[in-house]
């Protein structure tokens, strides 16, 4: 829970066995926040004291505990722990969770206003990874909102007990208060007679009282990236039933009109996020997790943690070249989807750069040329069947004259007879040489000059080039999913393999190089056969695993909470971890089975990492 809000002084401070309550944090619809110490374990902790009209609800008070027992089985760096809860026979009830030291997401977007689109969709992604573990664990969070998220940055600089950190150890994003709304629901109002949940935020299946699954917290992280991005909730009104009608309605500004920066890439996945339906949005938050990471690689972004503490520590420096990287990158990604004929692509990437720059010349030229070339292809698509019907026509008349020519005229034997040859086309001549209109009926035929050689000119032949073969090789599978380089013939690609992703190729034999950033893969080279087929290639490169070693206690056992099938081992045992899902990194929670004690920790793979539980 954050700590980080000036605290507010309280008539009723309360009294908790085994904590000392030291200062109340703030208060909610459900519970009142305090920070304390734990005098068992010598830590601080926040803990929530359920408000006292809830707690005189029997129902609550059941739903509590179940609830708060369901929460508990949750371990994942993006999802705030909870380490205790009070039991049936206490004055109080109470849930103990992780002290987070930092502020609420809430409290950036309003020093902040609108974020950096690659900032909101990292810190996004980070918070899908921790819903995506819920959904597993079959909790669902309900009230998905910037309040409920809390951010951590500790400072650049040495940790305090000396050992090395790696770039996005000082970050940490987590989401807060799972299963209250559920909670609340049993009382249908909260402690000032709301009515419950967030209007702005909450999934149409949501208001209407409808089965409640996964894809609405999916549609409630859509309302959170739409905030962050655009800088306003999608869905506004001057009075909860208006915000509450447009969200029935699905009534909203497309992200990239509101913010033209936002692109129309981030605008679609946003879209879908917050699709009316539940089965139009994303099936879960692991696939929209997916779909964000796949754009932040396209535009070559590091790892999520990475980003987010380098914009924390200068967020002024971090946009600035930012914004310069990203130009560069979104003008060579126009200019490749261009090469490609993906006019829709290309335009969608050269307009987002113009909004970045919008008095830049080059820009302001290529996109002025596509614009053109679009009303081209469209003055096409009209004129189309104009010239189908010419086509069909043409050929008729040919007929209809050829036959009127056939006929010899009486009386007029200089009169040529049709000839089914063709003749040679004639030299254009200049005005003068053109013939005047007769000066006299009669026509004198031509005289051919005796013993004079004469030769038949054929008619020229006109070469015309065969058109070039071309075909694509589409990759069906890839994995990893990300940071996957292509060299074709040795020429290395500008832009990463993504999956379903294509490359066109001619009907030439040719050599596909894949290698993974950061040398996170083994590389791999694959022949394509000359051909004019179409290939499909399944891209699977060899991941090597990630090293483990923990300081520890040696007397003590230790597990890795995402990787249960390695079971337990002891401190300074290098252990061995093959990735899940084909990654690159993946962000773990390592527990000391003896003390619960716990720490993150970023596998990487074919790297060693240290966690360490030394005091």
């Amino acid at each position: 829970m954050i700590a980080s809000v000036g605290s507010r002084s309280s008539s009723r401070v309360p009294v908790l066995a085994k904590y000392d309550v030291l200062e109340e944090l703030g208060h909610g619809g459900m519970a009142t926040v305090y920070r304390a110490r734990d005098t068992r374990l010598g830590r601080d902790v926040a803990i929530k004291v359920l408000h006292p009209h809830l707690r005189e609800s029997t129902e609550i008070a059941h739903r509590f505990g179940v609830e708060a027992k369901a929460v508990a089985k949750l371990r994942h760096p993006n999802i705030v722990e909870v380490y205790d809860v009070s039991s049936a026979d206490e004055g109080e009830q109470f849930l103990v969770v992780e002290l987070v030291r930092g502020p609420t997401l809430r409290k950036l977007l309003q020093k902040h206003a609108a974020l950096p689109p690659e900032i909101g969709a990292a810190i996004v992604m980070e918070l899908l990874s921790g819903v995506a573990h819920a959904h597993a664990q079959g909790v669902i969070h309900r009230d998905v909102k910037p309040e409920n998220v809390l951010v951590e940055h500790r400072l650049s600089g040495a940790p305090p007990s000396g050992e090395v950190t790696e770039k996005g150890d000082r970050v940490a994003v987590k989401l807060t208060d799972f299963g209250i709304a559920k909670l609340l629901d049993a009382q249908g109002v909260t402690s000032t007679g709301q009515v419950l949940g967030s209007p702005a935020h909450m999934a149409p299946e949501q208001i209407e009282g409808g089965d409640v699954d996964g894809r609405a917290d999916v549609f409630g992280l859509g309302v959170l990236f739409y905030e962050c991005v655009v800088g306003h909730l999608p869905f506004l009104g001057n009075n909860p039933a208006q915000v509450l009608r447009r969200v029935l309605d699905g009534v909203y500004g497309a992200a990239e009109r509101e913010r033209p920066v936002v692109g129309k890439r981030w605008s679609e996945i946003l879209d879908r996020a917050l699709a009316r339906r539940p089965e139009d949005r994303y099936a879960d938050a692991a696939a929209m997790r997916d779909a964000i990471s796949v754009e932040l690689g396209r535009l070559g972004m590091g790892a999520p943690r990475v980003e987010i503490e380098a914009w924390l520590d200068d967020p002024e420096g971090w946009t600035a070249a930012h914004d310069a990287r990203l130009i560069e990158r979104l003008c060579k990604l126009g200019a490749a989807e261009r090469k490609r004929s993906d006019a829709v692509g290309a335009a969608a990437d050269y307009n987002r750069a113009l909004a970045y720059a919008p008095n830049d010349p080059q820009l302001l030229k290529v996109v002025a040329s596509i614009q053109r070339s679009e009303e081209r292809a469209r003055l096409v698509r009209k004129v189309a069947p104009l010239v189908l019907g010419a086509a069909v026509l043409v050929p008729s008349a040919y007929f209809v004259v050829k036959a009127v020519k056939s006929e010899p005229v009486a009386g007029d034997p200089t009169k040529p007879i049709a000839s089914n040859s063709v003749a040679a086309p004639r030299a254009r001549t200049s005005v003068a040489e053109r013939p005047t209109a007769a000066r006299s009926a009669t026509v004198t035929p031509p005289v051919t000059p005796t013993n004079v050689a004469t030769r038949t000119v054929a008619a020229p032949s006109v070469f015309v080039p065969p058109k070039p073969v071309t075909r694509t090789v589409t990759f069906t599978t890839l994995r990893p999913a990300f940071g996957v380089r292509l060299a074709i013939d040795g020429k290395m690609l500008p832009d990463e393999v993504v999956p379903n992703g294509t490359v066109t190729v001619d009907e030439k034999a040719h050599s596909l190089a894949f290698s993974c950033r950061d040398d996170a893969c083994t590389p791999r080279t694959l022949n394509v056969p000359a051909g004019e087929n179409n290939v499909d290639l399944p891209i699977e490169l060899a991941i090597p695993a990630a090293k483990l070693v923990v300081e520890g206690d040696p007397t003590h056992m230790f597990a890795i909470k995402e990787y249960p099938q390695l079971g337990t081992f002891p401190a300074g045992q290098e252990i061995s971890v093959e990735l899940l899902g084909g990654r690159a990194a993946h962000d773990v929670l390592v527990f000391d089975r003896n003390s619960n004690t716990t720490t993150n920790v970023t596998l990487k793979s074919g790297k060693k990492q240290t966690a360490s539980f030394k005091k």
